[in-house]
């Protein structure tokens, strides 16, 4: 499956940065382009487990012109680079058909980044754990 054209930008930018440093910072100013989450969405059911972060990621289906039905997301972290790692992952499912995300390879997808060797060891655990939860939503809320 094709990434979104929001997720083509980011990687079609992050090619325009010779250094890891430069890259980071991109991150870290889409995380705060995103909107942040509301206290009173920031419960215990929308916390993701396995980050050394706080991250939140909730989620809403709405259905799209076709009749499918999308899934959609907020999410937030106290840390900006996590932040913009949600933002990164945001371009990547938001809005995708729940029936077509478990064929996204986020693997692939964040490997065209270079995020899989650029990130810490438990930056890279927590980004796992946030596209697991993606995922895990995506197939409860199909399978209902």
């Amino acid at each position: 499956m094709a990434a979104s054209a929001a997720f083509e930008e980011i990687a079609e930018n992050f090619e325009l940065f010779d250094d890891w440093e430069d890259r980071y910072r991109y991150v870290i100013e889409l995380g705060r382009a995103m909107p942040p989450l509301p206290e009173a969405r920031r419960t215990a059911a929308a916390k993701v487990e396995g980050c050394v972060s706080q991250v939140w990621l909730v989620p809403e289906l709405r259905r799209d012109g076709q009749g499918r039905d999308c899934l959609h997301f907020e999410g937030d972290s106290d840390a900006m680079i996590v932040r913009g790692l949600i933002a990164v992952l945001h371009a990547l499912y938001d809005g995708q058909p729940l029936a077509e995300i478990p064929g996204i390879d986020a693997r692939a997808e964040l490997g065209r980044l270079g995020l899989d060797q650029h990130l810490s060891a438990q930056r890279s655990n927590g980004l796992k754990a946030m596209v697991r939860r993606i995922n895990d939503l995506a197939t409860a809320s199909n399978a209902a």
